[in-house]
């Protein structure tokens, strides 16, 4: 009877010890994803042109908060280091570059090829600010394929 209990419990005991799967923090797409104040930084992807000379930023921004959030994001490229700032309304999402039509953000000359890691800084308001490594994809993929940057920045 001693040895069936100390079986039982030895043989069950490592389930109170494990990680619950469903609290480890995964991005299930693409792309990569953060917070930054009340903002969530959703599936960001650089998506490369043909000739790597240009990228389209794919991502959206989610914000929870009560005020406009203006979203700070800066990166490094042929072109030096720049800062852009997009704005996003209160209890509402904004997209770039995810659908035909929508506004892109472009990153001339990155100096990174498709496989590589792209690093992004994002920050929000007085939020401390966070690097997401984003990952540098080409269009062979079918739901890619029009979201490249324009073909004018291609020449």
């Amino acid at each position: 009877m001693i040895l069936a209990g100390a079986l039982l419990a030895g043989t069950s005991g490592c389930t109170f010890m494990a990680q619950q799967a469903t609290l480890i923090h995964y991005d299930p797409s693409d792309g990569v994803g953060t917070t930054v104040g009340d903002v969530d930084v959703r599936n960001v992807i650089a998506l490369a042109s043909d000739d790597g000379k240009a990228f389209s930023l794919l991502v959206t921004f989610i914000n929870k908060g009560s005020k406009i959030a203006n979203v700070n994001l800066q990166y490094v490229s042929g072109t030096g280091k720049t800062a852009i700032m997009k704005s996003v309304r209160s209890s509402d999402t904004a997209s770039f570059g995810n659908a035909v039509g929508q506004p892109q953000i472009i990153i001339l000359n990155p100096g990174v090829k498709p496989g590589a890691l792209y690093p992004v800084y994002f920050q929000v308001g007085d939020s401390p600010g966070k690097e997401l490594l984003v990952p540098v994809l080409d269009a062979t993929l079918p739901q890619y394929k029009d979201l490249k940057p324009p073909d004018i920045l291609r020449n």
